[in-house]
């Protein structure tokens, strides 16, 4: 089996340094949007951020470069970021299991490595995606469907995630998702969405895998 791994919220805890990160230069544009709509954004594509928070005219006025200034502060704040407990075993266990893992990230590339040399498994995961391998960014499913693409073999997939937005992506490829607390959606919210089953954390994930597809 494929397993597609989302990064941002799911394996490392990131959400609310993003939120932070997009409060801040939303204000620097001239844009005050309370932190909690922007958590309740967050796994959505950076390129749909600014039009969902605000609106079409700000996305055509100063989309790109609210993005380019959410950057700069996600930067400064990306040491903060820690994995979350049981990232690094869930891939070992995939592994042992015999799945093809591809950790799907529609992050920048630089982001991409810093988190895959943060949870070590540069030497256990098939293949990795990030922003320059999607158009569209989630809930179109491009980045799943080019997880798909890099993983190794043949047979069903299946994501894991944290949030709505990857839910949405992943059925709109045909793959199903099992979902995780990390991201604070709630268990009523993800599986509303779509998940099959919702963990608490990666550590029950990993605790319970043999009870899932992925077993």
């Amino acid at each position: 089996m494929k397993a597609i791994l989302d990064i941002d919220g799911t394996l490392v805890d990131s959400n609310y340094q993003h939120a932070l990160a997009w409060f801040r230069s939303l204000r620097d544009h001239g844009y005050v949007v309370p932190l909690w709509r922007i958590h309740r954004a967050m796994g959505l594509g950076g390129s749909d951020m600014v039009a969902h928070l605000v609106d079409d005219e700000a996305e055509e006025r100063s989309g790109d470069a609210v993005r380019e200034t959410e950057k700069k502060h996600y930067f400064s704040m990306i040491d903060e970021v820690q994995p979350l407990d049981g990232s690094r075993d869930l891939v070992l266990a995939l592994k042992r299991a015999g799945h093809s893992v591809v950790m799907a990230s529609s992050a920048k590339p630089e982001e991409l490595e810093h988190y895959l040399t943060l949870l070590g498994v540069h030497e256990l995961a098939d293949a990795w995606t990030s922003s320059g391998d999607v158009e569209n960014s989630k809930p179109a499913p491009d980045l799943v469907e080019a997880a798909l693409e890099k993983a190794e073999g043949d047979g069903d997939a299946i994501l894991v995630g944290d949030s709505i937005w990857d839910i949405e992506a992943a059925k709109r490829a045909g793959v199903p998702t099992l979902g995780v607390l990390t991201g604070g959606y709630s268990e009523a919210e993800l599986l509303d969405a779509g998940a099959q089953a919702v963990f608490e954390s990666i550590r029950e994930l990993v605790d319970r895998l043999g009870g899932t597809p992925l077993g």
